[in-house]
């Protein structure tokens, strides 16, 4: 179905190519998974299927690539529409209407269905992937998870022959993320469809793969071979992959359920031992109740608990003296947008030196609670307050200096031409010293140029950047909004070691992610949000292997014992 010959990509002013000597084909009906560390072309790969590469972006391809027997060289990406579908990384940039439903229909109005083919399959498409109850919603209210799987949904209407997906569920939650793989799962085995994805997060994707290939450096040629073969000798690994190297299990597990079947001995092994889950990342805290007099003895409702809440949630409430001082303090807090409450009766302090993971699944209050922190948006009832200050009052260039948010597409706080332009403006802002910022920069990835525009980073080096400008102003309280979306495993280990860095210093980390293995890594608290409301709040042990949806994988596969990392393992075994 998909034919590569011999193909290579040299962009414009490039002295190398992006990716050479990429042979290999897409059998019909199959899935096969693109996998690499950051910068090896696995994005350019991809764009030549469906023509963006070089009709879009420019440059210039040898070789050729076939989709359906057409070639590419020679048809543009509107000729190839009617077979190939295509999800980029930016789920915004895909979108041309308002609302769900005209988004759903826009593509298969393109190709000029009937109208009762298109209501069916818009139907259908809302059921599968969970939209029902989103189909009249203004797209620019949605969540990230949520507008990820409106791009999906937008492209499985029109039925292609071919899916091309770029980190489909980056944004997405792990139970969301399961049931759009389980869709893609059903279209290969039930309609045939070829699906070739990209995806960081193999923890989430190499079980459903028939096929993995490999870029395993720039220009270098693909390895293709079934999953087992290539996470045997692939630089990119999953952590069941990592644990199932240390312990020297042949052939490597790919599922929790294959690696907890050999997992006998080694929980054996790690019988008594300490580990930093096992001791503990801080107190568990319940959410403090309202303070107020009122009969104790009488029935009440606990704080959270709503007309909509379930008569099983029902906790009892412990009056807790939270440490001070506090670098952020939310009491009482409810948050209405669009007629729709994103939050309501949150209750939470930060302290100096703490890392706190938000969870909880898409739409959930995540990054509308991040927001309301930094004052961008105003609480429709209770109080915050960050460093003593109220952030929705309080004017940016002094805000700064006290909380700063780096959003979930960093480009969002990236308006300048070069790296350099940037970075003296982020000094200006912060009134720091010149080149405070570019030292940050240099200092968290060294080979950034300072002439480089920042749309042509990558997605890590974009990160890195917004962190970088953020930091300037040394704010206490540091917000981050899905921070690992479109990193690979080594680009997520270099930003674990900033932020620990960074707690160590004193600073405050709260982060929105639904990456349960950063979660496990690096986070002392985790809180997880349910309609908006805190459904959990406690040590990252307690709260995450208590969750069958947020617990990673090696939790999953050495419970009952609390053991959430390999790097825990390994420590334990030395």
């Amino acid at each position: 179905m998909i034919r590569f010959e011999d193909v290579s990509v040299t962009y414009d002013g490039a002295l190398e190519p992006t990716v050479r000597g990429v042979d290999f084909e897409v059998p019909e009906g199959e899935l096969v998974l693109l996998v690499g560390p950051s910068g090896v072309g696995k994005s350019t790969v991809l764009g030549a299927v469906s023509g963006l590469v070089p009709h879009f972006t420019g440059g210039t391809l040898r070789g050729r690539v076939t989709v359906a027997g057409r070639d590419t060289r020679t048809h543009k990406p509107r000729e190839l529409a009617d077979v190939v579908g295509t999800v980029g990384q930016d789920p915004l940039s895909h979108f041309v209407t308002d609302t769900v439903e005209d988004e759903l229909a826009y593509g298969m109005e393109s190709l000029g269905l009937a109208p009762d083919v298109m209501r069916r399959r818009v139907e259908e498409t809302l059921d599968l992937l969970g939209l029902t109850d989103l189909r009249a919603r203004p797209i620019a209210t949605l969540s990230g998870g949520q507008q990820q799987r409106v791009a999906i949904g937008s492209v499985l209407t029109p039925h292609p022959e071919v899916l091309i997906l770029d980190e489909p569920t980056s944004a997405l939650d792990p139970a969301a993320a399961e049931e759009v793989l389980a869709v893609l799962q059903r279209l290969v085995h039930d309609l045939g469809t070829t699906i070739l994805m990209a995806e960081h997060r193999l923890e989430r994707v190499i079980q459903y793969a028939d096929q993995v290939a490999l870029l395993p450096s720039p220009g270098a040629a693909p390895v293709l071979g079934t999953p087992a073969e290539v996470m045997a000798v692939s630089p990119v690994y999953p952590p069941v992959v990592g644990l199932g190297r240390l312990a020297g299990w042949s052939p490597l597990p790919l599922t929790v359920r294959d690696a907890r079947r050999r997992a006998a001995n080694l929980r054996q092994q790690l019988e008594g031992r300490d580990c930093n889950a096992a001791k503990g990342r801080g107190e568990l805290r319940d959410q403090p109740q309202r303070t107020g007099s009122r009969d104790e003895t009488a029935p009440s409702t606990p704080l959270g608990a709503t007309a909509t809440t379930p008569r099983w949630f029902r906790r009892k409430r412990t009056e807790l003296t939270p440490p001070s001082p506090h670098t952020a303090e939310v009491r009482a807090l409810a948050v209405t947008r669009d007629r729709i409450q994103a939050l309501r009766h949150v209750d939470l302090t930060v302290t100096p030196g703490e890392t706190i993971a938000l969870m909880g699944r898409n739409g959930a209050g995540k990054s509308t609670l991040l927001n309301t922190l930094v004052g961008l948006v105003e609480p429709s009832v209770g109080t915050v307050r960050v460093g003593g200050a109220t952030p929705h009052r309080t004017p940016p260039r002094d805000l700064v200096r006290k909380v700063g948010l780096v959003p979930q597409e960093p480009r969002d706080l990236l308006y300048a031409d070069t790296v350099a332009a940037e970075c003296a403006s982020a000094d200006a802002d912060a009134d720091a010293a010149p080149g405070t910022c570019r030292t940050l920069v240099s200092e968290l990835l060294p080979d950034i140029p300072d002439d480089i525009h920042p749309r042509d980073l990558s997605e890590g080096q974009r990160l890195t950047l917004a962190l970088a400008v953020v930091l300037t102003a040394k704010p206490p309280l540091l917000l981050l909004d899905e921070p690992t979306r479109g990193l690979d495993y080594a680009a997520k280990a270099r930003l674990l070691g900033i932020l620990r860095r960074l707690a160590a210093e004193g600073h405050a980390i709260v982060l929105a992610t639904h990456d349960v293995e950063l979660a496990a890594e690096l986070a002392h608290r985790v809180i997880l949000l349910a309609d908006g409301e805190v459904i959990a709040d406690g040590p990252a042990a307690d709260v995450v292997v208590a969750s069958p949806s947020f617990a990673p994988q090696v939790a999953k596969i050495l419970a009952p014992q609390k053991w959430l990392t390999v790097a825990e393992v390994r420590e334990a075994l030395a």
